[in-house]
């Protein structure tokens, strides 16, 4: 007689959703569309469908609204998606240490343009001093990455608090600037918000959406009681390092303002 043997398995483990239908979720819920999450996984929009449907129907809980042409994540699946978010990162980064022990770790993260040279850059000296074991990989972009298929560990971007997934940084106050060398100016004065019609704003102008973020200089001057203010000039630029660039370079010739 051949015996086998059979594996049983505690509560536990009945408790835990398999791999596969964790890692369909989490592209799901990253994209909030099944077509470009199917696309990723090399899998059919119908087959990871299922797999959502059956991981609801197994956790007794919806995590998707389907509207019309678009998925929003439920409360139920908000959660979820985090848990899974660091769960798969945490089992990639052990995968990776088991197939290469001896290989430096490299810390790939994606921000945009502006933070990446005046904030993010400026730091990476003590990081690297603190951290010797890990290499950093920075991605400089507007763009909305896929952090799974395109090797990224997290990404930083500008958005309304609570609006999207993610662990808020740090708040910003946005108000205008400008070079010291204005106030001096007597043929140009620059002393009330007014003034700023006989000088030259420079603001930034994001592609696409800005991600409800007032970058540019129209909110302000509204809040201001001068939405209908014409300035002497307007220069804009698709990156902040470029403002501040410009906001020193026209220092010396025709007066500027610049909105941070």
């Amino acid at each position: 007689m051949v015996r086998g043997i059979k594996w049983i398995y505690g509560s536990d483990m009945a408790e835990t959703p398999p791999l596969q239908a964790v890692k369909v979720f989490d592209a799901v819920a990253r994209h909030l569309n099944f077509t470009r999450a199917a696309s990723e996984l090399n899998m059919t929009q119908s087959a990871v469908s299922r797999q959502v449907k059956a991981l609801e129907d197994d956790l007794g809980a919806p995590l998707f609204r389907r509207k019309h042409r678009a998925l929003v994540l439920t409360d139920t699946g908000r959660r979820l998606q985090q848990t899974c978010a660091t769960v798969l990162m945490q089992l990639r980064a052990a995968v990776r240490e088991i197939r290469a022990p001896d290989a430096r770790q490299v810390l790939a993260l994606t921000t945009t343009p502006g933070l990446a040279s005046l904030w993010l850059i400026p730091r990476l000296s003590s990081f690297t001093r603190e951290h010797p074991g890990i290499d950093v990989r920075i991605d400089a972009s507007f763009e909305r990455r896929d952090l799974a298929a395109e090797g990224l560990d997290l990404a930083i971007r500008y958005g309304r608090v609570g609006a999207t997934l993610g662990t808020p940084l740090f708040r910003e106050t946005v108000f205008p600037v400008c070079s010291p060398k204005l106030f001096k100016t007597t043929h140009m004065p620059l002393v009330v918000p007014d003034d700023l019609r006989r000088h030259t704003l420079l603001q930034l102008v994001l592609p696409g959406s800005a991600g409800g973020v007032p970058l540019e200089w129209a909110p302000w001057l509204q809040a201001a009681g001068l939405s209908d203010l014409r300035p002497a000039a307007s220069l804009s630029f698709s990156n902040y390092d470029e403002v501040i660039t410009a906001a020193l370079a026209l220092r010396n010739g025709r007066p500027a303002a610049s909105k941070v």
